[in-house]
């Protein structure tokens, strides 16, 4: 065969088979590829129905970019795949979530369920009703307070019956002190209904004093505590056996600390004999005289922010000059943040700005002390006028005595002149008279008219 002679179409399969086979085993690659759908083996496909040399020699780049790089068709296909496994995953794992709220939810409604299966009011789904209202009472009928619950059973959690469990305060200022302690008194035992009573403003107001919230205020923060399950209000500040007798009240839940008063020594002594008094832990650090003390020592700050949203001074009790001076303030403070705002957007301008600002204060110290320093135009003119204002009021100097001794007899200034004193005759005539009258003579001359 010849050197000019083209190889015929059996033998360039041949050759480009085995240059295919030399540079990594393409085929092999291809049938790892498991998704069906990629373009460039459906090129190969077609390019191999018309067997000519360019179009397989095109075949063979083709292969060889599929074996660098995958197809993006696979691509797209698995990131589809991915998605979807996500998007699987997110909503079993919202199924599962929402099963535990909705166990959660059961079982606090099994805290409320009553031994022949009644339930009562979730306190977590509305808020807890008031002691005289029909829901309340329609609950503490079905009780049957005759069968009395011990401690030790309501421990062991063999109570025939939901354990109603009281516990009183005044809940000044509702804070999570106050939420603590109910969650706690909630948690003594299991399928507990509790009941909190809320003192009223007059016996506050004359045991322990003076409230910020009203009664009424107090009695909505409480009920809409989610642990409560019911409310009395206007609570008495010691509690007897017709109170307890009245809202069947098994287990009293308070902090261990003697409860001191004017007639005895702890007003929970009788409860604590009985069997029915469980104490819940205080939460330190926390309490609504710390936060009167907290507002009271930061007082010109709430001043200033409640005039700042609307308040007048006669609403907070300050007077006239308070006021202005808290406005003032207020104002100062206003100018403070403007100020840092203008500062924070100014951010690379910053630079130039005070490299300008140098450039301008060096001309003005320059300028200034032009005008005012020591060899500058103001003080030359003060100096100036400072000397002719000395020559203005100084007296001018007597000449010297040396002085009359150099100069000549006919450069120095004569006498003044003295006035002759004549006498007239009663004879003289008028011209004579008057010629003598107007002539001036001196010392060496004398008259020439006769006397």
């Amino acid at each position: 065969m010849g050197m000019g002679r083209e190889p015929g179409p059996a033998r360039m399969g041949q050759l480009v088979n085995r240059r295919v086979s030399e540079r990594g085993g393409i085929a092999q690659h291809d049938a790892s590829l498991s998704s069906p759908p990629q373009c460039p083996t459906r090129q190969l496909q077609k390019f191999s129905e018309q067997p000519s040399l360019a179009q397989r020699a095109h075949a063979v780049s083709v292969r060889q970019a599929v074996a660098k790089k995958p197809c993006r068709v696979a691509s797209r296909e698995a990131t589809q795949s991915v998605k979807k496994r996500l998007s699987i995953m997110s909503r079993k794992r919202m199924r599962e979530e929402e099963a535990s709220i909705t166990s959660t939810d059961c079982q606090t409604e099994s805290n409320h369920t009553s031994p022949n299966g009644q339930f009562g009011i979730s306190s977590v789904r509305s808020m807890a009703p008031f002691s005289d209202d029909p829901e309340a009472i329609a609950i503490r009928e079905k009780v049957d307070y005759s069968v009395r619950i011990t401690l030790k059973q309501a421990k062991a959690g063999n109570a025939p019956r939901p354990i109603r469990v009281f516990s009183d305060g005044i809940y000044d200022l509702f804070h999570q002190g106050h939420a603590r302690q109910l969650l706690q008194a909630k948690n003594l035992f299991s399928n507990v209904y509790l009941i909190v009573g809320v003192n009223g403003d007059a016996q506050t107001h004359t045991k322990k004093g003076r409230t910020v919230m009203t009664e009424e205020e107090r009695f909505e923060a409480v009920r809409h505590c989610r642990y409560v399950d019911e409310i009395v209000r206007d609570s008495p500040w010691e509690l007897d056996d017709e109170f307890l007798n009245k809202h069947k009240i098994d287990f009293v839940a308070h902090d261990d600390i003697p409860y001191v008063t004017e007639d005895c020594t702890d007003v929970y002594s009788l409860l604590k004999e009985r069997g029915m008094f469980v104490a819940t832990e205080r939460t330190e650090g926390v309490s609504t005289s710390d936060i009167v003390a907290r507002i009271v020592r930061d007082y010109d700050v709430y001043v200033r922010r409640n005039l700042a949203r609307g308040y007048s001074a006669k609403e907070l009790n300050v007077s006239f000059l308070n006021e202005k001076k808290f406005r003032l303030q207020n104002k100062m403070d206003e100018l403070k943040d403007k100020g840092k705002r203008v500062m924070e957007n100014i951010g690379e301008k910053r630079i130039d700005m005070i490299q300008k600002w140098e450039e301008k204060s060096r001309d003005f110290i320059d300028t200034f002390l032009l005008l005012f320093g020591r060899e500058g135009r103001l003080s030359h003119i003060w100096n100036e006028g400072k000397g002719r204002l000395m020559q203005a009021l100084s007296p001018p100097s007597s000449p010297a005595r040396g002085d009359d001794n150099s100069t000549s007899g006919d450069e120095a200034c004569p006498p003044p002149p003295k006035a002759c004193r004549l006498e007239f005759s009663a004879g003289s005539s008028r011209s004579r008279s008057s010629a003598a009258l107007s002539d001036d003579y001196s010392d060496d001359e004398a008259p020439t008219g006769g006397i």
